[in-house]
């Protein structure tokens, strides 16, 4: 299975191409949503943000914890957003491999992985491709101004606590421009899947090989056909999973 990392800069359009790459019959595993999920009250990642940042941060009637005045900390403060991260990432990282594996499993033959601050992680070293949607400094100035309502001085200190779209541009496998209309950008997209989905073959074989994996398991001490498989099998599966 081929595995491809989706980001971009903040209000670059990397949501708007997210749902392309799902129209086009990609499954796509949204980083933001897992750490919505982790940061709900009651949680691991909840008890040690809360525990890290203090309950001023929590809404007075849910309790939850109010993302806009935790981001107003953070984008301001490297050493609390490093922070943030430390009581989030590993979390994140464990469902994000839980749901790569259960995509394989299922037999797709490609998933996208939707990670914003994907390079920053170090998430993209598990990842086959890595399309970056770009657009220029001045649209994603406007654009996050306008969808967040924030000032001028407020949009560009978020912008600048990312890591520059230039480094991201340079380290992508494709760069998917954003400077015109969303069904141009779709049509980038729908060009990437075409060149980068995988055969149904070779799709079929790694799920062939995983289930020769899982029947050989109560053999490989005892046979050395077991054994054998055993070997083959693993060595097809990662070939599938982490191979470009």
């Amino acid at each position: 299975m081929l595995i491809v990392g989706l980001t971009g800069g903040i209000a670059t359009g990397k949501s708007t191409a997210s749902r392309a790459f799902q129209a086009q019959g990609v499954p796509v595993i949204d980083a933001d949503i897992i750490a919505h999920q982790i940061m709900e009250p009651g949680g691991v990642s909840y008890k040690l943000v809360v525990k890290h940042f203090g309950a001023d941060i929590l809404q007075m009637d849910t309790k939850a914890i109010d993302r806009a005045k935790l981001g107003s900390i953070i984008f301001n403060d490297p050493a609390k957003r490093q922070l943030l991260n430390q009581c989030t990432h590993p979390y994140v990282r464990r469902r994000i491999l839980y749901q790569v594996f259960k995509c394989y499993i299922q037999g797709y033959a490609m998933c996208i992985l939707d990670i914003p601050l994907l390079f920053e992680s170090g998430l993209d070293r598990m990842c086959n491709k890595v399309a970056v949607i770009s657009c220029t400094a001045e649209r994603q100035l406007a654009r996050l101004m306008n969808r967040n309502g924030l000032s001028r001085q407020e949009a560009e200190a978020r912008i600048k606590s990312q890591m520059p779209m230039d480094e991201k541009e340079r380290r992508a496998t494709r760069v998917i421009n954003n400077n015109g209309s969303i069904e141009e950008m779709e049509k980038q997209i729908r060009k990437a899947v075409v060149e980068w989905r995988p055969s149904v073959i070779r799709t079929i074989g790694s799920l062939v090989a995983s289930v020769g994996l899982i029947a050989s398991l109560p053999f490989a001490r005892t046979s050395m056909f077991g054994l054998g498989t055993l070997c083959a099998c693993t060595a097809w599966i990662l070939g599938s999973v982490f191979g470009s």
